[in-house]
């Protein structure tokens, strides 16, 4: 059965789609068939794995909303062993549309029981909010990875981050564990990044992994090809940070 992680924070700009697609990327690249669910609206993981979410008929709209199988929207990447569930702005409507549903919180947990036999892990794509699309991420997860970028208010954000998924765990009787957090746009040459870096690990310990992802022009090209930064440059630092992030999970989760 798959383990399933979603990647969130509800501020924007941190890096949650580049962590989504490299860590999925290296995750098959090593013999773990992994699923990307991209459930963000602004569909950047189906765009950044060279999807043109406008040619496509189906996508996890049509499964939230209408109920059709995840087999008939599922689709395969370039990437040996990397499927997706791709998104478009019509996830929009989605969250008004739930509304209407007695399980509007489990849908997509619904969902993903299907396929999770299918895959050794389901990365979910979540969008920087903290609305109903979230929730059902949450819900749907076993796991949550927190991308945070060293800045001024990234302490902040991780509070209210861990705030909701405790919120999660008492009123939806959900045993959500936080795998960590991984620090994402890392400048060692500004003294602010070093700062942050400092306090978050003195405030989380053992919450954050130990691999730093840099700030890396590789990491910022790569979606604009359509391609993960094992695709586009695998010798770059930031490629190799998310192969080490990686190795890291796997060593978490399977031993």
């Amino acid at each position: 059965m798959a383990e399933i992680i979603a990647i969130c924070n509800q501020k924007g700009g941190v890096g949650k789609t580049t962590t989504t697609i490299s860590l999925g990327s290296y995750l098959a690249a090593f013999g773990r068939k992994t699923l990307i669910v991209d459930f963000d609206p602004q569909a950047n993981a189906t765009s950044g794995l060279g999807l043109n979410y406008t040619k496509l008929t189906k996508n996890i709209y049509h499964n939230l909303v209408f109920g059709f199988a995840l087999e008939e929207t599922i689709l395969q990447t370039p990437l040996f062993g990397l499927d997706i569930l791709p998104a478009s702005p019509e996830l929009i409507g989605a969250q008004v549309e739930l509304n209407s549903f007695e399980d509007k919180e489990f849908r997509l947990k619904q969902l993903l029981n299907y396929v999770k036999s299918q895959y050794r892990y389901i990365l979910i794509d979540l969008p920087p909010s903290l609305g109903l699309l979230t929730i059902n991420g949450l819900v749907a997860a076993d796991y949550v990875l927190i991308p945070i970028q060293t800045e001024f208010f990234a302490l902040d954000g991780l509070s209210q981050l861990i705030n909701t998924i405790d919120l999660i765990r008492r009123n939806l009787d959900k045993d959500l564990k936080i795998l960590g957090s991984i620090l994402t746009l890392y400048d060692r040459r500004n003294r602010l990044d070093r700062s942050v870096a400092k306090n978050i690990l003195r405030h989380f310990p053992g919450y954050v992994f130990n691999v730093i992802i840099p700030r890396n022009i590789s990491l910022a090209e790569a979606p604009s090809f359509g391609q993960s930064i094992l695709q586009y440059n695998p010798h770059s630092e930031g490629a190799r940070a998310y192969r080490q992030l990686a190795e890291e999970l796997i060593k978490r989760l399977e031993t």
